[in-house]
């Protein structure tokens, strides 16, 4: 597994505000532990997107979720904001966007100049 993958995981269960308060309040052992379940889950979605064959992400008004065949990933967060997707997407999984379109001519046009 590449390091930047998990450096993403693990920054973003170390940011989580449970695993904050946690250590705030003393409880670094508990929310070390609940990071690396997080970590490990995240990972387990991951293969599970490359591994399985229809898997896909899907980003739309509603959130973003990752479809893994029998089971989803969700979050109201854009992609850009739900590193998980992000991460997946980046590794090869396909994306389906169905955000509306707020500027055509920038979308019927890709390349500007």
């Amino acid at each position: 597994m590449q390091t930047g993958v998990l450096r993403v995981l693990r920054a973003t269960a170390a940011s989580w505000w449970r695993h904050k308060e946690l250590r705030r309040t003393g409880q670094t052992a508990l929310a070390q532990r609940l990071e690396r379940k997080a970590v490990l889950r995240d990972l387990g979605y991951l293969r599970q997107a490359a591994t399985v064959p229809d898997a896909h992400v899907i980003c739309g008004e509603g959130g973003t979720f990752i479809h893994l065949g029998w089971s989803t990933v969700s979050t109201l967060a854009p992609i850009e904001r739900f590193p998980l997707a992000t991460l997946a997407v980046a590794r090869g999984t396909p994306f389906i966007d169905i955000r509306p379109v707020t500027d055509v001519i920038a979308f019927a046009n890709p390349y500007p100049g």
